[in-house]
């Protein structure tokens, strides 16, 4: 199983995601920044790191939004069993980046995310994360085809 993190950092209603633009299975989809945990990391510094990372901003304060499990029955988009954490944060310093290594980073509208080419269960879940509370989610792929979704408050 691997471990990794999504952070939708948030400002005046806008949210900076990135254009994969890197030649792997997110290649052409919107996603927040974020990756794969590093041994003896915890995904609250992994998160700190990745935007830090992709997007050139420090965060200074981080949100528990989600804990996400992708199933994976040897036909997983992902390559793997996933876990992921899913923070949000509205405080945060710096410059943002000119040179994303994974592809272009974009100020989107809130209302506007989902309107975005992402993943099927991306379209799902983002929403919830801009509500009061944590939430847990399963999202189930066979190759690249959503085929099952749960989601608990």
């Amino acid at each position: 199983m691997k471990l990794g993190v999504l952070v939708y950092i948030e400002q005046a209603n806008k949210v900076l995601m990135i254009h994969r633009e890197k030649d792997d299975e997110h290649q052409g989809f919107w996603l927040a920044p974020g990756g794969k945990l590093e041994k003896n990391e915890a995904p609250a510094e992994t998160a700190i790191r990745e935007v830090r990372e992709e997007t050139g901003l420090k965060i200074e304060a981080l949100e528990l939004k989600a804990v996400l499990s992708f199933p994976d029955d040897g036909d997983s988009p992902f390559g793997d069993e996933w876990q992921v954490f899913v923070f949000h944060s509205a405080l945060f310093s710096g410059e943002l980046t000119g040179n994303c290594p994974e592809g272009r980073l974009a100020w989107i509208p809130r209302d506007q995310l989902t309107d975005l080419p992402m993943w099927a269960g991306d379209k799902l879940f983002t929403p919830k994360v801009f509500k009061k509370g944590c939430f847990l989610g399963k999202i189930h792929y066979k190759r690249d085809v959503l085929i099952e979704t749960k989601f608990w408050n």
